[in-house]
Parts: structure tokens; sequence; C-alpha cells
């Protein structure tokens, strides 16, 4: 690695970075655990309602990758931070695809697989974006620039729905 890469980046100038990407930087607030009341949906055990995004995963994500796409995912915010996460394995989703706005998938694979998954009337309302592999995405700067993107475009599916 060069030795750019290792230097410590000062917070303006990350958060210069972020906003010419079109992200808007978010900040944790600590809050005493005790004080945050949980929902009565979530404690009933019962689901929540529509899902806002799903990210789709191939099989075999190493660490550093998935690393990569959890920090690349809260930085966009909680709604895609809290994104679930569904694994193809040997062309199938391992779990039920849940209906929602956006859906972000991780190669094309992946993407087939969605779409014998979904029916096709949630996938005419849905936003499907498509991005790289996680591993192009990790080692290629073409495949992070259009990680952004999409990023940005699931984002924008996400904020149109709310309005």
């Amino acid at each position: 690695m060069s030795g750019l890469a290792q230097q410590p980046v000062d917070a303006s100038h990350r958060d210069r970075v972020l906003r010419a990407l079109g992200v808007t930087p978010w900040v944790r607030k600590a809050m005493p655990a005790a004080a945050v009341p949980m929902p009565e949906a979530a404690q009933a055990g019962s689901p929540v309602g529509p899902v806002a995004c799903v990210v789709i995963l191939p099989q075999g994500c190493d660490t550093r990758e998935l690393d990569l796409i959890g920090r690349a995912l809260n930085t966009c915010g909680a709604v895609l931070g809290r994104a679930a996460r569904l694994v193809v394995s040997d062309g199938q989703l391992a779990a039920d695809v849940p209906e929602a706005q956006a859906y972000l998938v991780f190669g094309e694979a992946q993407a087939h697989a969605l779409g014998r998954a979904l029916p096709a009337a949630v996938m005419n309302r849905a936003q499907i974006v498509l991005a790289d592999e996680p591993a192009l995405v990790l080692g290629r700067a073409d495949a992070k620039r259009r990680l952004w993107n999409a990023l940005r475009s699931v984002r924008r599916a996400l904020a149109m729905a709310e309005h």
C-alpha cells in the first residue's frame, strides 16, 4: 500500500469528501440504554411492516468485504445501515425475500436470483440497484465509485418514497 493511504484523515476533509459524494454524515448521540424505549411491535416479536431496503450479497464474502459494505451502508444513514442482508447460495436466495422499497444487489448472479424470487408486481414497485460484487469493490476504484453512485440512487429512491 502507498504511504498516502495509511495517513489519518482529519474530520473536516472527511466531511468535504462525503458531501461531495452526496452523503450526509451522521453523528451518533450517546444515550443511556435504559432511556431508549423499545417499540411495542418489536417487543411482541411481530413484523413492523414493509422494509425500506434489502441488501442482496453473494455467498462466501470474506470479513474485509463485509466490513467495507457495512461501513459504506452506515455512512448513508440508519435506514441503509440497518438494512436487511440476504445471501444468495447456489443461485437461490437463502431466505424469503421481504417486500421492500429498494433492493441493493451486489453482482449480476444475485440480481438473477432476486428476479426469480420476487413477484413481478413487487419488482415493478421497487427500486432495484445493481452494484459490483464485493470482491471487485474492495480492489478497484471504479467499482467503489459505482457503489457510491448505487448508494446515492437507493437513498434518492427511499427519500422519494417518504414524500
